[in-house]
C-alpha cells in the first residue's frame, strides 16, 4: 500500500464515526433539497450536527441551492468540491517547513489534548523521514510530563533535553534551543504546560518562552502548533482563540478525530479562526498522525 493510500484508509476509519452519522441521510437530503425546504432544513441540520459551524454550512448550502437553480452538475459532487475549496482557503506551511535548521517548533494546548503524544508521534514522523530530531521538556509543572516525553523520545529515537521538575520551562527552552544548534539537529519540538488555557500566568510563561527562543535564533519559534482534542467542539474552538491571542497559533493539530461523529470541526476551526489544520490524529498507533491533505479529508468525509 503506498503513503497515500495509507492515509487514505486510515483518514477513512477514523472519521467513520462522523460518516455513520451521515450516511444516507445526507445524500437523501441533497437528492430530495430542490423541491423541498424541509430537506434543504434537513442537510442544514446535518451539517450542523457534524460541527461545520454556521459560516461554512451556510456557505456550503448557498452553493449546492444555486446549482439546483441553474440545473447544474448534482448536490452531492459540488458539495464535496465546495467543501475541498474551503479547506483549502487558508493554506498551510507547505514548503517554507524545515527551511531553516534547526527548525523550531513550540508545541502548546492545554492538558489532555495529547500535547504530549503528539510529539512524540512527530518526532517519529521526522526521524523515519531522515531528520535529526532534539526534543525539550517545557512541562516541568505536570507530573510524569518529563518521563512521558523521554519515553517517547526512547521511541523516536530523539533526544530529550530536560531540567529537573518544577524548574523554570524557559530555562529548559533555552539550553535546548542551544543544544539544538550545536549538536546540527534539523528540528527542535518543544513540550510546553497545559494547565487551564485562561490562566494568566500559563500565558505569561509561554510568551517568556517566545522571548528566550527568539534571543537565541532569529525567527524561533518558526512555527507555533495548537494541539487540540476534536471531540470537544465548541471548546476547542474557545481554547484556539485563547492561544491565537496570547502567542500567535500557526497552525493546528487536530487529535481523537477518530473519537468524534463531528469531524467538521476541521473545517469549523480553519474558517472561523483562519488558522490551518497542520495534522490530525486519527488512532492511537505512532503512525495515525497524519499531515492534512483537504483531498484525502473529503473524499474520506462522504465515502
Amino acid at each position: 500500500m503506498n503513503q497515500n493510500a495509507g492515509l487514505l484508509a486510515r483518514l477513512r476509519q477514523g472519521l467513520s464515526r462522523t460518516r455513520a452519522a451521515l450516511t444516507g441521510r445526507l445524500e437523501r437530503a441533497l437528492a430530495e433539497a430542490a423541491g423541498s425546504e424541509d430537506e434543504w432544513d434537513e442537510l442544514e441540520e446535518l451539517l450542523l450536527g457534524a460541527d461545520f459551524g454556521v459560516p461554512a454550512t451556510q456557505r456550503l448550502l448557498e452553493t449546492v441551492r444555486d446549482s439546483h437553480r441553474a440545473g447544474d452538475g448534482d448536490g452531492a459532487a459540488l458539495l464535496r468540491r465546495e467543501l475541498a475549496n474551503l479547506l483549502k482557503e487558508t493554506g498551510a506551511m507547505g514548503a517554507r517547513r524545515y527551511s531553516e535548521s534547526p527548525w523550531v517548533v513550540l508545541v502548546v494546548g492545554v492538558n489532555g489534548v495529547g500535547k504530549t503524544t503528539t510529539i512524540g508521534k512527530l518526532a517519529h514522523r521526522l526521524e523515519r523521514d531522515g531528520r535529526k530530531v532534539l526534543l525539550a521538556a517545557g512541562d516541568t509543572f505536570r507530573a510524569g510530563a518529563i518521563e512521558q516525553l523521554e519515553i517517547w523520545g526512547s521511541r523516536a529515537g530523539a533526544e530529550v533535553i530536560k531540567h529537573a521538575p518544577g524548574q523554570d520551562p524557559s530555562g529548559v527552552v533555552f539550553d535546548a534551543a542551544h543544544a539544538a544548534q550545536k549538536r546540527g539537529a534539523d528540528v527542535l519540538l518543544i513540550d510546553t504546560a497545559g494547565r487551564l488555557h485562561n490562566k494568566v500566568n500559563l500565558v505569561e510563561e509561554l510568551k517568556k518562552m517566545r522571548r528566550v527562543l527568539g534571543r537565541v535564533q532569529e525567527g524561533a519559534p518558526h512555527e507555533t502548533l495548537l494541539v487540540v482534542d476534536a471531540s470537544t467542539g465548541q471548546n476547542a474552538l474557545a481554547q484556539a482563540r485563547i492561544f491565537q491571542e496570547a502567542v500567535g497559533v500557526s497552525g493546528i493539530v487536530l487529535t481523537k478525530l477518530d473519537g468524534t461523529a463531528k469531524g467538521g470541526v476541521v473545517l469549523r476551526i480553519q474558517q472561523e479562526l483562519e488558522i490551518p489544520v497542520e495534522f490530525v490524529g486519527v488512532g492511537e498507533g505512532v503512525d495515525d498522525l497524519q499531515e492534512f491533505d483537504p483531498e484525502a479529508f473529503v473524499e474520506a468525509f462522504f465515502e
